[in-house]
């Protein structure tokens, strides 16, 4: 079992599966209820007084741990991990309704699916030999072997600012958050790139090279309605359920780590290729109300590759541009002019001359808008998050329940 990798802006998050007995993961999992249940506690606390501070919101930690003993026996920062939780969800809905975003503004609900709990500077030791880690609050977790392929000798324990217990349907993992920064130094390959993704290749640049769209759902959907079928046969609540679920959510799991891994790689070889990447600021949200297309539209995992090609562009010192898809299909990258056409039409014919693939012409386009842009202020994402000068909404790892 190899260890996975999540990143943030300065902080390395290490996974590695986790092994121990029955009775120690069902402490893990009396864990992670508590913890749903002090994240709850403090939403309904904020919904009877909403005029309360963040810090007000802090101190529920303790009081719950008086009034509750299942809530005592959790360590203190795990509690406290808890109400950060819920003052994330709070913060979130007041900063949407400040900014006036359309729609719903997102207010915080009562969590019934928590899957993880999460410790601070306490609560929890490392062995000499980094290969298990023992939690010493009240729960009872005790000891709990892992295996994979990063080596956490290479940090010191205060490089380790939190550790979590995730529970996956393959089983439970620890993760640790290691407070690091990282910088790359690679040679300028002094060129540009503009990419346009697509549902029959997953991107065209614009040199007119393509990427297959792996389609991992698609692939894996027949195994996913024969699951599904096992799973509504069986019994509600009987032990045959639980397991068909949990084969059901394997299968779930296997398409979302696959998606993810194509994602890393292939942002990667594209940010190390190039020293400008230009792409669009699309609205997947938007884009998926469109019902003959949502499946197709979720399955490529365009905003994940998205996340990814911002990090790479950070560690790397590369510049990401985001740009207003608009009309970017339409526009001749020949001659400027407009050429109206359905998405069954693929090939861009203009009365120029200008014969060109549909999504070649569109990355063509893509990359002009933004070379255009660099000249400003506020159009690289290593600055400002995307080429709108709007701060980047995506901080890759900074909520895993998100």
């Amino acid at each position: 079992m190899t260890a996975s990798v999540r990143l943030k802006d300065s902080m390395l998050v290490f996974e590695f599966k986790t092994y121990g007995k029955p009775k120690q993961f069902a402490a893990i999992d009396d864990a992670i209820r508590t913890v749903q249940f002090v994240r709850n506690k403090c939403i309904r606390y904020w919904m009877d007084n909403p005029k309360i501070g963040k810090y007000d919101l802090s101190k529920q930690s303790a009081i719950l741990a008086k009034e509750f003993p299942f809530a005592d026996e959790l360590n203190s920062t795990a509690r406290q991990a808890a109400t950060e939780r819920a003052w994330a969800a709070i913060s979130r809905f007041y900063d949407n309704c400040k900014s006036k975003i359309a729609g719903k503004k997102g207010f915080p609900q009562f969590q019934k699916d928590n899957r993880s709990v999460e410790y601070k500077v306490s609560g929890w030791k490392l062995a000499e030999d980094r290969k298990s880690i023992v939690f010493t609050d009240k729960k009872g977790i005790g000891k709990l072997k892992m295996k994979g392929t990063r080596d956490l000798n290479f940090y010191q324990p205060d490089q380790i600012k939190r550790v979590r217990l995730v529970k996956r349907a393959d089983g439970y993992y620890a993760q640790f958050c290691i407070s690091v920064e990282r910088n790359e130094v690679i040679e300028p390959t002094h060129r540009t790139i503009g990419l346009d993704v697509g549902l029959e290749s997953f991107y065209t640049d614009s040199l007119g090279i393509k990427v297959e769209n792996p389609r991992f759902y698609r692939t894996g959907e027949r195994k996913m309605k024969r699951s599904q079928r096992l799973v509504s046969r069986k019994v509600k609540g009987s032990s045959n359920r639980r397991k068909a679920r949990v084969k059901l959510g394997r299968v779930h799991l296997k398409i979302s780590r696959q998606r993810k891994d194509f994602a890393i790689k292939l942002a990667r070889c594209v940010m190390t290729s190039n020293d400008v990447v230009v792409y669009e600021d699309l609205r997947i949200k938007n884009m998926v109300k469109n019902h003959c297309l949502a499946k197709s539209i979720s399955d490529a995992g365009w905003y994940l590759f998205r996340v990814w090609l911002e990090y790479f562009g950070r560690v790397f010192k590369r510049v990401t541009i985001a740009v207003n898809p608009a009309y970017t299909s339409q526009e001749c990258s020949s001659c400027g002019v407009m050429v109206k056409k359905s998405l069954s039409t693929r090939t861009h014919v203009c009365q120029c001359g200008c014969r060109l693939d549909r999504d070649h012409n569109a990355g063509i386009n893509i990359l002009n808008s933004g070379l255009g842009t660099v000249g400003h202020t506020g159009t690289s994402v290593l600055d400002t998050g995307n080429a709108s000068g709007d701060p980047t909404s995506i901080l890759v790892g900074a909520n895993l329940l998100e």
